[in-house]
């Protein structure tokens, strides 16, 4: 069960992170597909694990934008990505409404708060 709530996170945020950042920076198809899934892997594990049991949505929801922020940041700043601040704040806004639906499916999912 873990595998497909974390499939289904990944695909969510590829379908997010990929097409905004290959719109919005220079990102190739295949940077945006890496940064997409180490950025589902690290949210999977401390937003939805670990936070979201222990908190609440929208803990959990603004705990993840905050990584995805930072992840992404980092990463226009290492791949040297033309990623301005608006066009970030964009991208996590997007990500930060998909994450808070996700969270509330998954603990629909499990009937309660257990992920």
């Amino acid at each position: 069960m873990r595998l497909t709530k974390f499939v289904l996170k990944a695909a969510l945020n590829a379908v997010v992170v990929v097409p905004m950042l290959m719109w919005l920076t220079d990102a190739t198809f295949a940077e945006s597909m890496v940064t997409a899934l180490l950025l589902s892997v690290i949210a999977y594990v401390i937003g939805d694990q670990v936070i979201l049991r222990k908190t609440s949505n929208l803990v959990a929801t603004v705990a993840d934008a905050g990584l995805a922020f930072v992840f992404l940041w980092g990463a226009g700043w290492y791949l040297d990505w033309t990623l301005n601040m608006t066009d970030l704040v964009m991208i996590v806004a997007a990500l930060g409404l998909v994450e808070y639906v996700f969270h509330r499916v998954l603990i629909m999912m499990d009937g309660g708060w257990r992920i």
